[in-house]
């Protein structure tokens, strides 16, 4: 899949798209069934299959704020989409300029001029331009008039949470509830697979391996924080994006409040791994919540509570398959 941070000299391989136009944030059920009718309609016109999302996120420019609220970096989704068969991804810049540009304009200019895009294929509360001025209904008359289709797809739903009734439109936001409330397997089964942190392990101050139970530490960085605790996971190490490796654990992320640290750290412990990963890129899967982060009288009730988490994990694990259950939708829907 090819990356483009730009509109302009788009290659004559990748005019006449199909484009998938939204922000993707998660690449989650909904969206996959999204990318999915682009990717049937691309194949009817034997053209290339393309996602149009911007960098940042717009809810990041115009609420700019400490922590983030991305489910997927532009790393992690870039590889999600290219899983689904996307051929091309343009990661636009949402700054003043793209902010400030009409909706005609980004239709004429964008789409039209730069892209040269066949068709566009949105979800039903699609808006876009200045001030959100263009939806669903103006984008069509502009698609009679500049020679594109538009595609209207309508949402994609799931049963609710526990204690709820009837069914609830799958969106990043429900998601994102999910995580910061601890319940990861519902995140997993909106999402279509478990949800990761990706980053690259750093050097830490050693106190898991002089414990007997060696970390691989990291910051999320631009990534959505999860609820503070101690999870079940699974680590995949990657390799130019590849898969090299993958291993059951657990996980800490938080503050660790034995000893205090300013910025939530993702600290995962790799079962039946005998190796150094400074440096190494890991994706760390959040299968199931185990507990709260808690501060113990002495490192002896520390490292046994670690040692009772890590049994805890090792059993989950055991029981939970591969991928999470999906409500009778398939994964890519």
């Amino acid at each position: 899949m090819r990356i483009f941070r730009h509109f302009e000299e788009v290659p004559q391989a990748y005019q006449g798209a199909v484009v998938a136009i939204g922000n993707f944030d998660g690449v989650h059920r909904g969206h996959q069934a999204l990318i999915a009718r682009a990717r049937a309609e691309a194949e009817e016109r034997k053209s290339a299959l393309a996602v149009l999302a911007f960098e940042p996120h717009p809810a990041e420019f115009f609420h700019p704020r400490p922590d983030s609220i991305r489910l997927t970096p532009l790393r992690t989704k870039a590889r999600l989409l290219a899983d689904l068969g996307v051929d091309a991804l343009f990661a636009l810049t949402f700054d003043e300029t793209m902010a400030g540009r009409s909706a005609a304009d980004f239709v004429c200019d964008v789409l039209v001029q730069g892209l040269g895009i066949s068709g566009v294929v949105v979800g039903p509360d699609f808006e876009f331009g200045r001030g959100r001025g263009g939806n669903l209904t103006s984008l069509g008359y502009m698609g009679e008039m500049e020679g594109f289709s538009v595609t209207g797809f309508d949402m994609v739903t799931a049963a609710q949470d526990a204690g709820a009734t009837g069914l609830e439109k799958i969106s990043s936001t429900r998601i994102r509830d999910s995580l910061k409330a601890a319940r990861p397997e519902e995140a997993a089964r909106l999402l279509g697979r478990w949800w990761a942190v990706e980053a690259r392990v750093e050097h830490g101050d050693a106190r898991g391996r002089q414990m007997g139970f060696p970390t691989a530490n990291m910051h999320l960085g631009h990534c959505l924080a999860p609820a503070f605790g101690v999870y079940a996971v699974r680590v995949t190490i990657l390799e130019n994006e590849k898969p090299v490796g993958r291993h059951d654990g657990v996980a800490n992320f938080g503050i660790r409040p034995m000893y205090r640290i300013e910025v939530p750290l993702m600290e995962a412990h790799l079962f039946d791994f005998d190796g150094d990963l400074y440096g190494k890129h890991l994706s760390v899967e959040l299968i199931a919540y185990i507990r709260p982060e808690a501060k113990f009288d002495s490192l002896g009730a520390l490292i046994a509570q670690i040692g009772a988490d890590a049994a805890m994990a090792r059993k989950i694990l055991a029981e939970t398959p591969a991928a999470p259950a999906l409500d009778g939708l398939p994964p890519h829907c």
